[in-house]
């Protein structure tokens, strides 16, 4: 057994040992050992990024949760870990959760991918060719761009956006105007056909989010009723929407097995969900995992499936 292995099987066996108090407290213990200017950096990170519950004093909503996941599904995370093809994506799995119990920062420094550009790891994936490639919360364009600088423009036959943000959509057909075969859509996607609202963050337009229990002017559609034609790579980062993503797009990732690289960060469940539904609907799926975040909390986890 090899070093990443062990430390897996140690911490995931120490979850399962410990009770939902013991873990409770001993989570928060090592919380109150790290310096207050990072405690700080923290609180606020948590309360402009509203996705894993706060943590300040007297309100460690966010340990509560993390505690939660943990506890409920220790088997789904092992199974995840099982899933991994390198120990590049295993060791980024340990790093995360050694970060949600331990706080350690060490590894979750290590793991940062300096090499490639979020998503197109060029190991994994070394050429591109006639791909129609969609882009669901494509911003201003920046992945789009990315592609095309490691892949070339000759490497797709056409690109389809989805951006929620009217300011946000008006930078993207900007950005993306000098190229061919490229189509933006004001539209939201999700498992089902609405029309939803619009929650603005207060920090950066990149994390609005759509309100889908609230009637507003953003159409939200489903991939598999919104896109006819055979697709060949997923790119999905909509805040929290992943999951109701793929529900809509599974009669093409049955039928067209596209690449995907999907966001698994939102949600603390998205990091043993999002798999597991994949393999769910097609089980030939091969797992990667890598890392583009900071070294102080888990974010910018990126599930590529091939």
């Amino acid at each position: 057994m090899n070093q990443i292995d062990k430390r897996f099987y140690e911490l995931l066996n120490l979850i399962e040992t410990l009770s939902e108090y013991e873990l409770y407290y001993r989570i928060r213990t090592n919380y109150q050992n790290i310096n207050e200017e990072t405690k700080k950096s923290m609180s606020t990170f948590f309360n402009d990024f509203p996705y894993w519950g706060k943590i300040e004093e007297n309100n460690y909503e966010e340990i509560e949760l993390k505690v939660k996941e943990l506890k409920k599904h220790a088997k789904d995370f092992l199974d995840v870990y099982d899933y991994l093809e390198d120990y590049r994506s295993k060791k980024v799995l340990y790093a995360t959760l050694n970060n949600w119990v331990n706080y350690d920062f060490k590894t979750l420094n290590e793991v940062i991918d300096n090499c490639y550009d979020d998503y197109f790891d060029l190991d994994l994936i070394p050429v591109c060719k006639n791909e129609t490639l969609i882009d669901l919360g494509a911003y201003t364009g920046d992945t789009i761009l990315s592609f095309i600088k490691n892949y070339g423009i000759d490497s797709y036959d056409k690109i389809i956006a989805y951006e929620i943000t009217e300011e946000t959509y008006q930078l993207l057909l900007k950005n993306t105007e000098e190229y061919q075969n490229i189509i933006c859509k004001l539209k939201g996607v999700g498992n089902t056909s609405l029309i939803a609202s619009l929650k603005k963050s207060n920090v950066n337009a990149s994390a609005n989010r759509i309100k889908t229990n609230d009637v507003g002017s953003i159409p939200v559609v489903t991939l598999d009723e919104d896109i006819k034609e055979k697709i060949t790579i997923i790119k999905a980062d909509i805040e929290g929407m992943e999951q109701d993503a793929i529900k809509g797009a599974i009669n093409h990732i049955k039928n067209d097995h596209p690449k995907l690289f999907i966001s698994i960060y939102h949600k603390n469940e998205d990091l043993w969900k999002i798999p597991k539904m994949i393999k769910e609907i097609d089980n030939t799926y091969h797992f990667y995992l890598r890392y583009h975040g900071g070294c102080i909390y888990p974010t910018e986890i990126t599930l590529i499936a091939i």
